[in-house]
């Protein structure tokens, strides 16, 4: 007699009080309307809800911190999710330098709690994404260049995979699907339900900054940061916000893992440039410094974003700094432009060492146009695309994290030359394209 598989965890479906609340993504442009909802308390009810998807011809889709930022990734009409959020337990090991961490826990809770013990760990720039989905896609950040990537300080993770077995992953055991999700972007290869982490002591001293500019001042700011922020002291992680024109704010943060007195030095050629508004500079606690970097945030918007992202290996042109104030000037509110420079351990990595292919970068970039008016949808998202087509000539790549469904070639875009290699880590651990979804990997028989 065939075993009877049945939805075990906390399971809604669209009858249910519950169910409005459940489909909402913090990007409500994302949200779909999913026949079950599955939030998993442990690793049996993960597998169940695969062995089930799987016997119902249903779709699946897995989520963390419901900060998908397209359609069709974390949820799909019609299908499952699997939500780990209410996964969250942390285990420290001071001694060895590690913490296991379950999946549903997000980012700001997780690097604030570390800090406290005085433990520093990668993070991202968004306290309220959930760590399962940001550490497998890479996860860029403002000490990457001192720690590397999220997926790079990954050291072992357990999977619920196609079949809802459970597997444990590290160098010993299922080496290549750890070098998979290492970079290889989430929903791929299974429901990762902990990771592993490298971390490391807190640094004693640590700086924080802000600078405001007119918005005017756009390329002037911008061509100086370019230049400057890849090759700056290593512990020091820099961005460029760039909102739209009608907002008109125009700013760099940054976080350096050490004195303010060294900051204040490295700063120079930024606070030289242009005629700043605000010089802000100031030694913290590494706890202080996060709080300073990703502060409590809504886990929901009322706007609807699309996006596109990239690298850059040489500094913009002029040509290329037109295509960005052209954006601005177009789009509205507090739709922006995001840099954050590369180097350092980041890009000491080989790329072949893991999924995350792109370690020769200057910076990281990405844009986004913003809207509450339905009728306003397609005009965002061409002005999104026609700008990634201005750029086309001075970037290489994009970033899994920060997908963008206008990508055709997607499998070179955001994995270049590892994209084969993970067509046949996914043809090992998911033949049947079980976790299949609009950018999904293809196993490498399917085409």
């Amino acid at each position: 007699m065939k075993e009877k598989i049945k939805l075990t965890g906390t399971v809604i479906y669209p009858n249910d009080p519950a169910y409005k609340q459940a489909r909402m993504n913090w990007n409500p442009f994302t949200n779909a309307f999913p026949i079950v909802f599955v939030f998993a308390h442990e690793e049996k009810d993960v597998s169940n809800a695969i062995k089930w998807a799987r016997k119902n011809n249903v779709p699946i889709r897995m989520r963390s911190g419901r900060h998908a930022l397209a359609k069709d990734f974390s949820q799909v009409n019609g299908g499952i999710v699997i939500d780990v959020s209410s996964m969250r337990n942390v285990t420290l090991d001071k001694a060895n330098g590690t913490a296991k961490v379950e999946t549903g826990i997000r980012v700001g809770p997780l690097v604030k709690m570390l800090a406290q013990e005085g433990v520093l760990a990668p993070f991202g720039d968004s306290s309220s994404v959930g760590i399962g989905g940001i550490s497998t896609g890479g996860g860029i950040s403002v000490v990457q260049r001192t720690t590397g990537l999220i997926s790079d300080n990954i050291l072992a993770a357990t999977i619920v995979d196609a079949n809802g077995d459970v597997l444990y992953v590290d160098e010993n055991n299922h080496p290549d699907l750890l070098w998979a999700i290492r970079g290889g972007g989430g929903g791929n290869f299974g429901v990762i339900t902990s990771y592993t982490f490298n971390v490391r002591p807190a640094p004693f001293q640590v700086g924080i900054y802000e600078i405001l500019w007119p918005w005017e001042q756009l390329e002037q700011v911008i061509d100086t940061w370019q230049n400057w922020s890849p090759s700056v002291d290593t512990r020091l992680g820099s961005i460029i916000e760039a909102y739209s024109r009608m907002n008109g704010t125009l700013r760099s943060q940054g976080i350096f893992l050490g004195p303010k007195a060294e900051l204040e030095k490295l700063l120079t050629p930024l606070t030289g440039t242009g005629t700043p508004i605000k010089v802000f500079i100031k030694e913290v606690s590494l706890l202080e410094a996060i709080e300073f970097w990703a502060p409590n945030q809504p886990l929901f918007s009322d706007q609807n974003t699309t996006w596109s992202s990239t690298w850059v290996e040489q500094p913009l042109p002029e040509e290329g700094l037109q295509s960005i104030r052209s954006f601005l000037e177009k789009t509205t509110g507090t739709s922006n432009f995001f840099f954050l420079n590369s180097g350092g351990t980041m890009n000491s990595i080989p790329s072949d060492e893991t999924a995350f292919f792109w370690r020769n970068t200057k910076y990281y970039m990405e844009w986004n146009s913003k809207w509450t008016d339905e009728s306003q949808t397609q005009r965002n998202i061409q002005l999104v695309e026609q700008t990634r087509i201005e750029l086309q000539p001075f970037i290489i790549g994009s970033y899994v994290n920060v997908p963008d469904l206008g990508i055709k070639n997607y499998g070179q875009e955001y994995y270049g030359d590892n994209f084969a290699r993970l067509r046949r880590v996914k043809a090992t651990y998911d033949p049947d394209n079980v976790f299949k979804f609009v950018q999904s990997i293809p196993p490498a028989s399917t085409c």
